[in-house]
């Protein structure tokens, strides 16, 4: 009976705290999203600048239907790697497939717990939330120190490093992952390679449509390699 109890109690917390998790989350996104609206509004009652408004809405219509695309693609890949609580920081505090995302995966990795799990939830929403004011803390740190470190970021010699921070980011994690399954993890990174390589168009800015795609890609995969007893 004390047992049940218990179950119980622990049902109604964990539902208590997914509850405010997305009580909080749409109070933080809507906030976000009149910040964002608000912003060339304000800036431009400032230095009292009027846009063309012609132009504008041709070239909101032009990239809108992209970004919307891109945004439901996202929401459907991130959330379930992430839990409900990181989704709602990563989507506020953004850089999330070369920041936020490669930090939950790896904190999960390293507590051997899996994302869809409750524990990975808690781990995953930590670990965003740590990596969010790590990168707000070093932001405030940069703007308070730009005029001795820029000479430093411009050197000649430390310029060939900064190219390779994000490479040798995912490099690690790839390590990792691909190590756990090759014949799931070879085949997106081949098609991801041949479509960089022979496909003009995609470039460093297409990043954010092509990790959806490669993400759908390879759960399509992996539903075949599982009917075939292959995983």
């Amino acid at each position: 009976m004390e047992e049940n109890n218990v179950i119980t109690e622990v049902h109604e917390g964990q539902a208590e705290y997914l509850e405010s998790v997305h009580k909080y989350g749409r109070i933080w996104g809507l906030a976000l999203f009149v910040i964002i609206g608000i912003f060339p509004l304000v800036v431009g009652l400032i230095f009292d600048a009027t846009p063309v408004w012609g132009p504008l809405f041709k070239g909101i219509l032009g990239v809108l239907p992209l970004y919307w695309a891109v945004g439901i693609i996202e929401i459907f890949t991130y959330v379930p790697m992430l839990g409900a609580g990181a989704s709602y920081l990563s989507f506020v505090t953004g850089n999330i497939s070369n920041l936020k995302l490669p930090c939950a995966l790896d904190s999960m990795a390293k507590a051997n717990v899996k994302p869809t799990s409750e524990e990975g939830e808690l781990i995953s929403t930590i670990s965003i939330a740590v990596s969010s004011i790590t990168t707000t803390f070093i932001i405030i740190l940069g703007v308070i120190m730009i005029n001795f470190l820029t000479p430093v970021l411009n050197n000649p010699v430390l310029t060939p490093c900064f190219s390779q921070l994000l490479p040798a980011l995912f490099g690690g994690l790839a390590v990792v992952f691909v190590s756990k399954n090759v014949k799931l993890a070879i085949p997106p990174i081949v098609l991801m390679m041949i479509l960089f390589i022979f496909v003009p168009a995609l470039n460093a800015g297409t990043v954010g449509i092509m990790v959806p795609v490669g993400v759908l890609f390879t759960l399509g995969l992996a539903r075949i390699l599982y009917k075939k007893g292959l995983i």
